[in-house]
């Protein structure tokens, strides 16, 4: 393997460790969001209300954890399921009004967060960081279905 794989590997592992500080000093205020919580939540703003199974595809988890994460979700009143139309044995996902204004508050203080640590790169460092993370995260997904 290649010095650069290497270097890219050990950067992932660092940014890894650096992504779960971040979570864990953005987390707190009004409402404290697991992790798990803050990704379904931005999963359903970013792409409309969702079946419970879509997730667990999305995340790669057992059917049975993110009903545990769902209920959670809807116990603090930031989603509710329904029924869905198409298949009335399936339930989707939505955010509630709650859950859409705590999400969008805790978006905004994360967003703070990496807008404070980039600050001083350019604006082409920038453009370059993000679409060269789109990409990254594009391959990974290749990879991840592919295996």
């Amino acid at each position: 393997m290649d010095n650069v794989n290497s270097q890219i590997e050990q950067q992932v592992t660092v940014l890894l460790r650096r992504v779960q500080r971040i979570h864990i000093s953005t987390a707190h205020g009004e409402m404290d969001l697991e992790r798990s919580a803050y990704g379904i939540m931005c999963k359903i703003a970013d792409e409309g209300p969702q079946r419970l199974g879509s997730f667990a595809s999305a995340f790669g988890l057992d059917p049975s954890t993110i009903t545990r994460q769902v209920q959670a979700l809807e116990k603090a009143s930031l989603a509710e399921r329904t029924t869905d139309v198409a298949d009335r044995r399936a339930s989707i996902l939505d955010l509630t009004a709650e859950g859409h204004d705590v999400l969008a508050r805790t978006r905004e203080h994360r967003r703070q967060k990496m807008h404070d640590a980039i600050s001083d790169w350019s604006d082409k460092d920038r453009e370059d960081f993000a679409r060269l993370m789109e990409k990254f995260n594009l391959s990974l997904d290749k990879l991840v279905h592919t295996s």
